[in-house]
């Protein structure tokens, strides 16, 4: 095949460029496919499925920090927030800050 200037190019002929391109792809697509089959037939899925996500990325999370002028409250997750930066600067330290939880009640086993 020549070298063509894609520039020079009506929009046409870039339009049947793209579908050969398209179909030259699918036809590959479909050998390596057949040659895929030939060598196991689960030789390219997956037995598992999609991975599920593990991510604590969206969840929410209780509040560790809380400010106690503002009463502001962070999870100590992702960017430090102001309020206790500032109060670092100072001289205070993150535990200064930290949420005082009730203890779970546990039951005794009898």
């Amino acid at each position: 095949m020549a070298k063509q200037n894609i520039a020079s190019l009506s929009v046409d002929a870039l339009l049947r460029l793209r579908d050969d391109i398209g179909s030259v792809l699918s036809q590959r697509a479909e050998a390596l496919k057949k040659q895929l089959a030939s060598l196991g037939a689960d030789y390219g899925e997956s037995r598992r499925g999609p991975k599920k996500r593990k991510s604590l990325a969206g969840r929410k999370v209780a509040p560790k920090y809380r400010d106690p002028k503002s009463n502001m409250t962070w999870a100590g997750r992702g960017a430090r927030p102001v309020w206790m930066r500032e109060a670092m600067k100072q001289g205070k330290k993150p535990e200064d800050f930290l949420i005082v939880r009730p203890a779970k009640k546990t039951r005794r086993k009898k």
